[in-house]
Protein backbone atom coordinates (compact mmCIF):
# COMPACT_ATOMS: atom_id res chain seq x y z
CA UNK A 1 0.00 0.00 0.00
CA UNK A 2 1.31 3.32 -1.25
CA UNK A 3 0.53 6.02 1.66
CA UNK A 4 0.76 9.39 0.75
CA UNK A 5 0.31 12.45 2.13
CA UNK A 6 1.32 15.10 -0.90
CA UNK A 7 0.23 18.44 -0.32
CA UNK A 8 -0.46 17.77 3.38
CA UNK A 9 0.48 20.11 6.30
CA UNK A 10 1.18 17.82 9.71
CA UNK A 11 1.84 19.90 12.65
CA UNK A 12 3.33 17.26 15.12
CA UNK A 13 3.91 18.00 19.04
CA UNK A 14 6.83 16.26 20.90
CA UNK A 15 9.05 16.10 17.71
CA UNK A 16 12.30 16.62 18.62
CA UNK A 17 12.98 12.80 19.33
CA UNK A 18 12.10 9.45 19.33
CA UNK A 19 7.97 8.51 18.17
CA UNK A 20 7.59 12.00 16.95
CA UNK A 21 10.88 12.61 15.23
CA UNK A 22 10.28 9.52 13.62
CA UNK A 23 6.52 10.80 12.45
CA UNK A 24 8.12 13.48 11.25
CA UNK A 25 10.35 12.08 8.92
CA UNK A 26 7.86 9.26 7.75
CA UNK A 27 5.50 12.15 7.20
CA UNK A 28 7.98 13.82 5.04
CA UNK A 29 8.84 11.01 3.26
CA UNK A 30 5.62 10.61 2.13
CA UNK A 31 5.30 13.85 0.94
CA UNK A 32 3.76 16.54 3.70
CA UNK A 33 5.86 19.48 4.99
CA UNK A 34 5.54 19.28 8.62
CA UNK A 35 5.73 21.37 11.30
CA UNK A 36 7.81 20.28 14.38
CA UNK A 37 7.26 21.17 18.30
CA UNK A 38 8.89 20.70 21.78
CA UNK A 39 10.16 22.65 24.43
CA UNK A 40 14.17 22.92 22.92
CA UNK A 41 14.82 24.93 19.88
CA UNK A 42 18.09 23.43 19.65
CA UNK A 43 16.95 20.07 19.68
CA UNK A 44 13.57 20.99 17.18
CA UNK A 45 16.52 22.35 14.50
CA UNK A 46 18.69 19.59 14.78
CA UNK A 47 16.11 17.31 14.28
CA UNK A 48 14.54 19.47 11.17
CA UNK A 49 17.80 19.46 9.88
CA UNK A 50 18.50 16.08 9.82
CA UNK A 51 15.12 15.39 7.95
CA UNK A 52 15.38 17.81 5.60
CA UNK A 53 19.03 16.51 4.82
CA UNK A 54 17.38 12.98 4.05
CA UNK A 55 14.92 14.33 1.58
CA UNK A 56 16.87 17.69 0.24
CA UNK A 57 17.30 16.16 -3.69
CA UNK A 58 13.19 15.69 -3.82
CA UNK A 59 12.27 18.98 -3.98
CA UNK A 60 13.18 22.98 -3.19
CA UNK A 61 10.43 23.73 -1.28
CA UNK A 62 11.17 23.42 3.08
CA UNK A 63 9.34 20.92 4.00
CA UNK A 64 9.80 21.00 8.13
CA UNK A 65 9.59 23.81 10.57
CA UNK A 66 10.12 24.19 13.95
CA UNK A 67 8.24 26.08 16.88
CA UNK A 68 9.49 25.77 20.42
CA UNK A 69 6.18 25.52 22.76
CA UNK A 70 5.61 23.62 25.77
CA UNK A 71 2.46 21.69 25.03
CA UNK A 72 1.02 22.15 28.15
CA UNK A 73 0.53 26.02 27.66
CA UNK A 74 -2.21 27.18 26.33
CA UNK A 75 -1.02 30.42 24.38
CA UNK A 76 1.95 28.39 23.04
CA UNK A 77 -0.35 26.02 21.55
CA UNK A 78 -2.21 29.02 19.81
CA UNK A 79 1.12 30.63 18.10
CA UNK A 80 2.31 27.45 17.01
CA UNK A 81 -0.97 26.52 15.29
CA UNK A 82 -0.92 30.63 14.15
CA UNK A 83 2.69 29.55 13.11
CA UNK A 84 2.04 26.76 10.81
CA UNK A 85 -0.37 28.43 8.97
CA UNK A 86 1.74 31.69 8.55
CA UNK A 87 4.52 29.37 7.41
CA UNK A 88 2.51 26.80 5.33
CA UNK A 89 -0.85 27.96 4.31
CA UNK A 90 -2.86 25.17 5.98
CA UNK A 91 -2.70 22.68 8.71
CA UNK A 92 -4.66 19.42 7.94
CA UNK A 93 -2.50 16.88 10.51
CA UNK A 94 -1.99 17.08 13.84
CA UNK A 95 -0.19 15.00 15.97
CA UNK A 96 -1.22 15.83 19.71
CA UNK A 97 2.44 13.51 20.58
CA UNK A 98 3.89 15.04 23.75
CA UNK A 99 3.55 13.87 26.76
CA UNK A 100 5.19 13.45 30.18
CA UNK A 101 5.73 11.25 33.20
CA UNK A 102 7.50 12.96 35.92
CA UNK A 103 6.67 10.57 38.62
CA UNK A 104 7.06 6.62 38.93
CA UNK A 105 5.68 4.68 42.00
CA UNK A 106 2.50 3.92 43.63
CA UNK A 107 -0.11 6.31 42.38
CA UNK A 108 -1.70 7.01 46.03
CA UNK A 109 1.42 8.26 46.84
CA UNK A 110 2.00 10.89 43.90
CA UNK A 111 2.33 14.63 45.04
CA UNK A 112 0.18 17.28 43.50
CA UNK A 113 2.23 19.50 41.38
CA UNK A 114 3.41 16.43 39.30
CA UNK A 115 -0.50 14.79 39.45
CA UNK A 116 -1.07 18.31 37.80
CA UNK A 117 1.38 18.49 35.49
CA UNK A 118 1.23 15.05 34.13
CA UNK A 119 -2.28 16.21 33.22
CA UNK A 120 -1.41 19.42 31.94
CA UNK A 121 0.46 18.02 29.25
CA UNK A 122 -0.95 15.03 28.47
CA UNK A 123 -5.18 15.31 28.75
CA UNK A 124 -5.51 19.13 29.05
CA UNK A 125 -2.71 19.97 26.63
CA UNK A 126 -4.10 16.98 23.64
CA UNK A 127 -7.49 18.85 24.29
CA UNK A 128 -5.99 22.28 23.91
CA UNK A 129 -4.21 21.84 20.99
CA UNK A 130 -6.90 20.23 19.25
CA UNK A 131 -9.24 22.99 19.64
CA UNK A 132 -6.56 25.38 18.59
CA UNK A 133 -6.63 23.25 14.91
CA UNK A 134 -10.37 23.25 14.98
CA UNK A 135 -10.74 27.00 15.48
CA UNK A 136 -8.01 28.54 13.41
CA UNK A 137 -8.70 25.74 10.71
CA UNK A 138 -9.85 22.44 10.70
CA UNK A 139 -13.72 23.55 11.61
CA UNK A 140 -13.71 25.71 8.03
CA UNK A 141 -11.41 23.14 5.69
CA UNK A 142 -11.39 20.04 7.82
CA UNK A 143 -8.55 17.93 8.58
CA UNK A 144 -7.13 14.70 11.11
CA UNK A 145 -6.38 15.01 14.52
CA UNK A 146 -4.25 12.08 15.86
CA UNK A 147 -3.72 11.68 19.81
CA UNK A 148 -0.88 8.97 20.56
CA UNK A 149 -2.15 7.29 23.83
CA UNK A 150 -0.68 3.91 25.36
CA UNK A 151 -1.31 0.47 26.33
CA UNK A 152 -1.12 1.63 29.44
CA UNK A 153 -4.97 3.54 28.94
CA UNK A 154 -6.05 0.03 28.21
CA UNK A 155 -4.30 -1.69 31.20
CA UNK A 156 -2.85 -1.33 34.96
CA UNK A 157 0.97 -0.98 35.51
CA UNK A 158 1.41 0.36 38.98
CA UNK A 159 4.82 2.18 38.57
CA UNK A 160 2.91 5.06 36.03
CA UNK A 161 -0.43 4.49 37.43
CA UNK A 162 -1.12 8.47 36.73
CA UNK A 163 0.42 8.67 33.51
CA UNK A 164 -1.91 5.88 32.61
CA UNK A 165 -5.00 7.32 33.65
CA UNK A 166 -4.14 10.19 31.43
CA UNK A 167 -3.56 8.09 28.50
CA UNK A 168 -7.11 6.37 29.37
CA UNK A 169 -8.69 9.90 29.36
CA UNK A 170 -7.30 10.53 26.12
CA UNK A 171 -8.95 7.65 24.18
CA UNK A 172 -12.32 8.79 25.58
CA UNK A 173 -11.83 12.38 24.15
CA UNK A 174 -10.45 10.69 21.20
CA UNK A 175 -14.00 9.14 20.69
CA UNK A 176 -15.94 12.27 22.41
CA UNK A 177 -14.19 14.63 19.71
CA UNK A 178 -14.86 12.11 16.63
CA UNK A 179 -18.26 12.48 17.30
CA UNK A 180 -18.41 15.60 17.74
CA UNK A 181 -16.38 16.99 14.92
CA UNK A 182 -17.77 15.02 12.29
CA UNK A 183 -17.95 14.74 9.19
CA UNK A 184 -15.15 16.85 8.39
CA UNK A 185 -12.91 16.20 11.42
CA UNK A 186 -11.24 12.95 11.75
CA UNK A 187 -10.10 11.69 15.76
CA UNK A 188 -8.51 8.82 16.24
CA UNK A 189 -5.55 7.26 18.50
CA UNK A 190 -2.53 5.17 18.44
CA UNK A 191 -1.66 2.86 21.74
CA UNK A 192 1.78 2.10 21.76
CA UNK A 193 3.34 -0.95 23.56
CA UNK A 194 6.47 -0.25 25.34
CA UNK A 195 8.64 1.62 22.61
CA UNK A 196 12.52 1.75 23.10
CA UNK A 197 12.68 5.55 23.69
CA UNK A 198 14.95 7.92 26.25
CA UNK A 199 11.19 8.80 27.92
CA UNK A 200 10.23 4.85 28.37
CA UNK A 201 14.08 3.79 29.36
CA UNK A 202 13.78 3.43 32.85
CA UNK A 203 10.86 1.09 31.50
CA UNK A 204 13.09 -1.06 29.50
CA UNK A 205 16.70 -0.63 29.63
CA UNK A 206 17.54 -3.05 32.76
CA UNK A 207 15.57 -5.65 30.73
CA UNK A 208 15.34 -5.35 27.14
CA UNK A 209 16.10 -9.18 26.88
CA UNK A 210 13.66 -10.45 29.33
CA UNK A 211 11.15 -8.22 28.26
CA UNK A 212 11.53 -8.87 24.58
CA UNK A 213 10.81 -12.75 25.11
CA UNK A 214 7.52 -11.96 27.26
CA UNK A 215 6.15 -10.12 24.40
CA UNK A 216 4.67 -12.33 21.28
CA UNK A 217 6.67 -10.86 18.63
CA UNK A 218 9.74 -11.11 20.75
CA UNK A 219 11.26 -7.55 20.21
CA UNK A 220 10.55 -3.89 21.73
CA UNK A 221 8.72 -1.75 19.60
CA UNK A 222 10.98 1.67 17.55
CA UNK A 223 9.75 4.55 16.79
CA UNK A 224 9.23 3.43 13.18
CA UNK A 225 6.73 1.25 14.53
CA UNK A 226 4.44 3.87 15.80
CA UNK A 227 5.80 6.30 13.00
CA UNK A 228 4.30 3.73 10.02
CA UNK A 229 0.71 3.49 12.04
CA UNK A 230 0.38 7.07 12.15
CA UNK A 231 1.28 7.32 8.83
CA UNK A 232 -1.97 5.01 7.92
CA UNK A 233 -3.85 7.07 9.84
CA UNK A 234 -2.76 10.43 8.35
CA UNK A 235 -3.38 9.54 4.92
CA UNK A 236 -6.79 8.77 2.91
CA UNK A 237 -6.39 5.05 3.39
CA UNK A 238 -8.02 5.67 6.42
CA UNK A 239 -11.31 7.76 5.09
CA UNK A 240 -13.74 5.39 7.02
CA UNK A 241 -11.87 5.35 9.84
CA UNK A 242 -12.54 8.00 12.82
CA UNK A 243 -12.87 7.17 17.03
CA UNK A 244 -11.07 4.36 17.27
CA UNK A 245 -7.72 3.17 18.63
CA UNK A 246 -4.62 0.91 17.09
CA UNK A 247 -2.76 -1.08 19.15
CA UNK A 248 0.66 -1.33 18.00
CA UNK A 249 2.11 -2.98 20.62
CA UNK A 250 3.94 -6.58 19.26
CA UNK A 251 0.90 -8.45 21.33
CA UNK A 252 2.06 -7.17 24.57
CA UNK A 253 -2.12 -6.46 25.12
CA UNK A 254 -2.15 -10.19 24.92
Amino acid sequence: MDLRLDGKVALITGASRGIGAAMAAEFVAAGAQVMISSRKEPDLLSTAAAIEARFRDSTDARKVGVFAANAGDPDAAAACVAATLEQFGRLDILVNNAATNPYMGKMIEIDLPRLDKTYEVNLRGAFVWAQQAWQQYMAEHGGNIINISSIGGLSVETSIGHYNVTKAALLHLTRSLAKELAPGVRVNALCPGLVKTDMARALWESGEEAISQMIPLHRLGEPEDIAQAALFLASDASSWVTGTCIVVDGGMLL
